[in-house]
């Protein structure tokens, strides 16, 4: 059996693929690589649909020994990756012979490096995803030392390049744009203002849930009291009551309390994953 033995589990490293949309119904978010772009580059490296799950480290990388030979990229936050002790390219097609073990190293930049094996992690899936959830538990645990996760079969060759498509990961500031509503009219006169001016950073209490963040508060209308549950989507700009905004990512949950002052474009929400601790957080909020 092709597989992976888990030498050094990291911080924090799950499994993740395009996630388990359509399930809202039931409680169950989205999940799925927070950085999309880097998943799916890394898959396209190794030969892989974009579906098949990788591995997202977390700020200090993993380890793990192949048992067969493989092709392996590492896309996402850059950092030092080595085989066998030997610095191997990142963002690159590698073949690793049987029982090399890869190392990715501390991020250098950003937080998440993602791990594509040509065949994917091939962990049993739940609810058609083999993305793990951190909110509701689903899918596999985070790797942990010693754990053996499987392969799949190789789906194509490696994809050859000169030169990826890649966004740097936010080192000073990151800028989200955000659509207004459904619920900015329970705001203050001059909250949507304030949260386009406002000086904000991620805060380190952020996760695959949501971007936390640090800075001035939004304050409510007077009167507005409270807002029954209803549905939250990737994006989301929700609102607690300290006032200061969270984001809503890949894990967040399915239906909330707190007011939704706006929205962010799933496509501005990879930056979000890659924003570590103190980086700047500037809302770009559409007029209407």
């Amino acid at each position: 059996m092709n597989a992976l033995t888990v030498v050094r589990g990291g911080a924090l490293t799950t499994v993740q693929d395009l996630g388990r949309p359509g399930h809202a119904h039931l409680g169950v978010p989205r999940s799925g690589a927070l950085d999309g772009p880097a998943h799916r580059l890394a898959n396209r490296l190794v030969g892989n649909p974009a579906g098949r799950a990788t591995l997202e480290t977390t700020v200090d990388g993993c380890a793990v020994r192949v048992s067969s030979p493989v092709t392996a990229a590492v896309t996402g936050a850059p950092g030092p990756v080595r085989a066998d002790g030997r610095p191997v390219a990142w963002g690159t097609p590698v073949r690793l012979p049987a029982g090399t073990v890869l190392d990715v190293g501390p991020a250098t930049a950003g937080l998440r490096s993602y791990v594509a094996f040509a065949g994917g992690v091939d962990v049993p899936p739940v609810l058609g995803s083999r993305s793990r959830d951190l909110l509701s538990g689903l899918g596999p645990e985070p790797l942990a030392d010693g754990a053996v996760l499987p392969l799949g079969a190789p789906c194509g060759p490696p994809v050859a390049a000169d030169a990826v498509p890649w966004a740097a990961p936010p080192a000073r500031e990151l800028v989200l744009p955000l659509v207004p509503g459904p619920r900015d009219d329970w705001f203050a006169p001059g909250a949507r203002a304030a949260l386009a001016a406002g000086r904000f950073r991620v805060s380190p209490a952020s996760n695959r849930i949501g971007l936390r963040l640090e800075g001035p508060t939004l304050e409510r209308r007077p009167g507005t009291g409270e807002l029954p549950s209803e549905g939250m989507v990737l994006g989301a700009v929700q609102v607690p009551p300290d006032g200061r905004p969270v984001v809503f990512l890949a894990d967040h949950p399915t239906t909330g309390g707190y007011p939704v002052i706006g929205v962010v474009a799933e496509e501005a929400l990879a930056g979000a994953a890659q924003a570590g601790p103190g980086v700047r957080v500037r809302f770009v909020v559409a007029r209407g």
